[in-house]
């Protein structure tokens, strides 16, 4: 009964799928995730897919499959989130003031591509809200929070925006994702560079070790990084992870290469390209990494899983985690099913 319950509602919400498409995408987003909200009351409770459980870095994940940050920016959405069957959902990015991100129009449609362009700017409505938001969360499923500095903290004193972020909310979430890859915040991503790196993570280590020392638990660290590092950038930066006791790599954010796609979108738009386009460049660079980090280091593959191909590919390049993010906004929960389903046939030998 509760997965004919589910396919119901998985058909319903696939029947809205195109009428959003015709909404500015952006309104689109907001009108669907209010849509999940109202139904989860009625949304049956996923059944446990205990032959995908797995430990990483320290947490118990009831599948590899989870959801990637900026779908739901302030955890207003966490719990409808949850109850489609994420093993762990990414909230943020939060910085630590409320801001309202750059001038709309700010998300495009590829369609043809099956992709997104996306130069938000971290809106968000800060750590003080998100700390409330988070303290009165049901799910109970792994929260990642994702963090940043605001638009307007100079790039020298990035690192004291992070600081203040991961304080307020080191108490709520289950691991934080260090975001220094966004191409939407000015110069954001020359933290990603040697030096910087270490500017913005060494803190919150040292952060981390003092508050479990007054009995807090270890919340893990990871990185998130961009996809566009050329080869010996992308070696210099692992080797850097690895020494900078982080606890996983999140790879990879948008991309801001969008020449091959300028026709298709409004002159002199600049942002992140996610979707199917970067799901190449994505496997790239986690088989790259997984070869150069330390074998015991996690990393979470994120971009261009449209279908279960795609994300027993990204596993197979490397990864232990992934997520997804635009081909949930274009298929919906049937996504879910569709990689969880292929997942389970691999892990009990029923996929031929």
């Amino acid at each position: 009964m509760r997965r004919m319950i589910r396919s119901m509602e998985q058909a319903a919400i696939g029947a809205a799928l195109p009428l959003l498409r015709r909404l500015d995408p952006e309104q689109a987003h907001t009108l669907g995730l209010v849509g999940l909200k109202c139904l989860r009351p009625v949304w049956p409770r996923a059944a446990p897919r205990r032959a995908l459980a797995l430990d990483c870095a320290g947490l118990r994940f009831e599948h590899p499959l989870g959801l990637a940050a900026g779908f739901d920016k302030n955890a207003d959405y966490l719990d409808a989130l949850g109850a489609l069957g994420f093993s762990h959902v990414e909230i943020g990015t939060v910085t630590p003031r409320p801001q309202p991100g750059n001038p709309r129009p700010r998300m495009f449609r590829l369609s043809a591509e099956r992709a997104l362009v996306n130069r938000m700017g971290f809106n968000n409505k800060g750590a003080e809200y998100v700390a409330a938001r988070l303290e009165r969360r049901a799910y109970r499923g792994i929260v990642g929070v994702s963090i940043g500095k605001n638009f307007d903290t100079p790039i020298e004193r990035a690192g004291d925006d992070y600081l203040a972020v991961f304080r307020r909310l080191f108490g709520y979430a289950d691991y934080f994702a260090v975001n220094v890859s966004s191409p939407n915040t000015a110069r954001l991503r020359e933290l990603q560079d040697r030096g910087a790196l270490a500017g913005v993570v060494s803190p919150l280590v040292s952060a981390r070790a003092e508050l479990v020392r007054r009995g807090g638990r270890h919340v893990p660290l990871f990185v998130k990084i961009a996809p566009d590092l050329d080869a010996q950038a992308l070696d210099r930066l692992a080797d850097e992870l690895a020494a900078l006791a982080v606890d996983g790599v999140i790879a990879t954010n948008t991309s801001n290469q969008l020449q091959p796609f300028g026709a298709a979108l409004p002159p002199g738009i600049t942002g992140g390209l996610s979707g199917a386009p970067l799901h190449e460049q994505s496997l790239a660079t986690i088989a790259r990494l997984r070869a150069r980090l330390p074998p015991d280091l996690p990393i979470i593959g994120v971009g261009g899983i449209f279908d279960a191909r795609s994300a027993l590919a990204t596993l197979a390049a490397g990864a232990t985690l992934i997520q997804v993010y635009t081909g949930f906004a274009y298929r919906g929960p049937v996504l879910i099913e569709e990689i969880l389903d292929a997942l389970e046939r691999r892990a009990t030998g029923r996929d031929g």
